[in-house]
């Protein structure tokens, strides 16, 4: 039997001088809020409630955690309170912008803008499911990851990471602007210490070395998730899992089948992100905006009509077997 989620705080609770009006998002590691200040503007307000230590009846203010959890529960929180006062001191418009972080109902609460749009995560499935020969145009993949990584090389410079980028993650606003959302330090926490909790990652998205706790992470293995983000805006379904991919790895061959749709150097991009060896990725953001950037000739591999003739067969063939991009399936967490 499953384990019961703990109960969100109902609406109209006041925390921190902020009235809640509703639950927007719920995680493994927390619930979000919408919310009003005092000032009548409104905020997103996400509360440290991990809900593998935690319960919390209906109507009650505190989360429950049995003792012999209390110690990893505090861990997380002092992480994640940690990691509110990192953001607060960011300021980017690619990076969510943390207002306030308090301590209130024996838990922590981070204060955000409130943004108001969609997820790559949505734009891809609704684009892929018009079925053209590209899901994304290339240079909507570029202006949208040059972006992006503007915000993640200032997040890297204050010494953090993310963790989990991924088009769920990815925030597009209705102003057209790009943000990264959901930074995971408490998840990082939790992941390493305890046996009963599981590492957590999205499949397809996730490094190789965040399959295993003796690795070393760092900005290489953000780098890996943006290209696994790319890859999905090319194909409109995530990766192959790392493990999948370090036995029996059809990533090559993949990339291969956008040759003609893409250029040559964004294929080359996506492959370099997303290898296997930490070593052999960018070492930094700024290596990789360096390639990405570059006023190079767009070259096209020129398809000779057997290959279009195959592609599109097997176009046809996977898209009855590949793993499609569905919502359920990126906020699935593996073991």
């Amino acid at each position: 039997m499953s384990k019961v989620k703990p109960s969100p705080l109902p609406p109209g609770t006041v925390i921190g001088g902020y009235r809640v009006i509703r639950r927007v998002a719920a995680g493994g590691f927390g619930v979000v809020y919408l919310a009003t200040g005092s000032d009548g503007q409104q905020v997103a307000i996400k509360e440290y409630l991990p809900a593998s230590l935690t319960s919390r009846e209906p109507g009650a203010l505190a989360p429950q955690v049995d003792s012999e959890k209390l110690s990893l529960y505090r861990l997380g929180l002092k992480s994640f309170f940690e990691e509110g006062r990192s953001l607060a001191q960011i300021s980017h418009p690619s990076v969510v912008s943390v207002m306030n972080f308090f301590r209130e109902n024996e838990t922590v609460y981070m204060v955000m803008n409130y943004l108001e749009g969609a997820s790559l995560q949505d734009f891809i499935i609704i684009a892929r499911d018009l079925k053209q020969p590209k899901v994304f145009r290339e240079s909507t993949i570029r202006s949208l990851f040059e972006e992006i990584l503007r915000g993640l090389r200032i997040v890297h410079q204050h010494k953090m990471l993310h963790l989990d980028i991924k088009p769920a993650n990815i925030f597009i606003t209705d102003e057209n602007k790009a943000v990264l959302i959901d930074f995971g330090a408490a998840r990082e926490v939790l992941s390493k210490e305890g046996n009963f909790i599981r590492p957590m990652y999205t499949p397809g998205f996730a490094a190789p070395e965040m399959y295993r706790r003796d690795s070393t992470m760092g900005p290489w293995t953000d780098i890996y998730a943006i290209g696994a983000c790319m890859f999905a805006c090319m194909q409109g379904y995530p990766p192959t899992e790392a493990p999948q991919r370090q036995t029996n790895d059809q990533m090559l061959q993949t990339l291969k089948k956008s040759q003609g749709v893409y250029s040559d150097n964004l294929i080359e991009v996506v492959q370099w992100c997303m290898a296997l060896d930490p070593l052999a990725r960018p070492q930094s953001v700024f290596a990789l905006q360096k390639e990405l950037n570059s006023p190079g000739e767009r070259r096209y591999t020129r398809l000779t009509v057997g290959d279009k003739v195959r592609l599109q067969f097997d176009n046809m063939v996977s898209g009855t077997k590949k793993t499609v991009l569905k919502t359920t399936d990126l906020s699935k967490k593996g073991s």
